[in-house]
């Protein structure tokens, strides 16, 4: 199936790719009605795949889950590489389905869709809390740049996060009258609203990774807001088959490259670098406090590797340590969310 805003188009394929009928419903309509065409196809045996665009499939995914149907998610690196295989030419809604359903074929071990969960609510509230720093952030420049020009010579507070910053500045605002002065003032009140925004999603985040991924935060150098990071890029641990397919995910593991007779290794920039990143953090941290990382480091420098060398090292070693997490986590039974009035 591939799926846009306003539509979306299913292509039936046999065995061996070759289409056999198409139907195309629009993306409000019953699910019940893709359905019928589908029972309608000569195979009994069916098997969903979806291009994996959650935001345009979200909801018809969930609707086939419910009804008993099997369903596949497809990244769209490999419906791309299907269709430009093909021999057929051009781009279309029937073209991209049939070329997701050829991928589906030749990749038995792709991941199987399942009802949200945690992996979905994690990183909505992970977004939109930075979504929520990145709107503070422009805020708090267009404030400096008021305060600059109400008085040049004043050195507002370096960190204006605070509510002990924000009192400051108000305090240096009632000496002024104007318009500048009026939005400057106004700016300091949604960056007050911001902050206190920001730090209740910092909290809920906190409870939620508390409850689901005690072992993730055992780890030393991962917060809670790093574990939540990890934990809706990764998108549940368990579709990976191994810590090695984890790493290659995450872009840890070394590419090896080969010249005539000598392999080597150099650094991956492939991969999820929203989990590299992360990973990145992780190890900053541990390089500075954590001893059996800094002895690792230590080792690797002393061997003839460069510092971003050796911590690509701990960066890979860091990976199989937060898939073991993930994996003891899996079988960690969250007692339930306190509730809030």
């Amino acid at each position: 199936m591939d799926a846009h805003k306003h539509s979306h188009t299913a292509v039936s394929a046999d065995e061996l790719g070759r289409k056999l009928s198409t139907k195309t419903i629009g993306t409000s309509t019953d699910h019940l009605i893709l359905l019928k065409w589908a029972r309608a196809q000569p195979d009994p045996e069916r098997l969903w795949a979806l291009e994996d665009c959650r935001n345009m499939t979200r909801r018809r995914e969930s609707d086939l889950i419910a009804a008993g149907e099997r369903v596949v998610r497809v990244p769209p690196k490999l419906m791309a590489h299907a269709r430009d295989s093909a021999r057929t030419y051009g781009k279309s809604d029937p073209i991209d389905a049939l070329a997701i359903a050829r991928a589906a074929l030749r990749e038995p071990d792709l991941p199987v869709a399942r009802l949200d969960g945690v992996e979905r609510e994690t990183p909505l509230l992970v977004d939109h809390r930075e979504d929520l720093v990145t709107e503070r952030t422009r805020v708090i420049a267009r404030l400096r740049w008021h305060l600059h020009e109400l008085d040049p010579g004043w050195m507002p507070p370096g960190k204006l996060e605070r509510a002990s910053a924000y009192d400051r500045v108000a305090v240096h605002l009632a000496q002024f009258d104007g318009l500048v002065a009026r939005l400057a003032v106004t700016l300091v009140v949604h960056c007050r609203r911001l902050t206190i925004e920001i730090d209740e999603l910092a909290d809920e985040i906190g409870q939620r990774i508390q409850q689901v991924a005690p072992s993730l935060l055992a780890v030393v150098g991962c917060a809670a807001l790093t574990a939540a990071k990890i934990i809706g890029e990764t998108a549940g641990v368990d579709r990976f088959r191994s810590k090695d397919a984890y790493a290659r995910h995450n872009g840890s593991a070394p590419l090896p490259v080969w010249s005539s007779n000598r392999s080597r290794h150099r650094l991956s920039r492939t991969g999820n670098r929203q989990l590299n990143a992360a990973l990145h953090r992780i190890a900053l941290t541990q390089a500075r406090c954590h001893p059996g990382a800094r002895e690792l480091v230590a080792r690797r420098r002393a061997k003839g590797d460069g510092g971003m060398e050796a911590l690509r090292i701990l960066k890979r070693r860091l990976s199989d340590v937060v898939y073991r997490a993930m994996i003891a986590d899996l079988n960690h039974q969250p007692s339930p969310l306190p509730t809030t009035a």
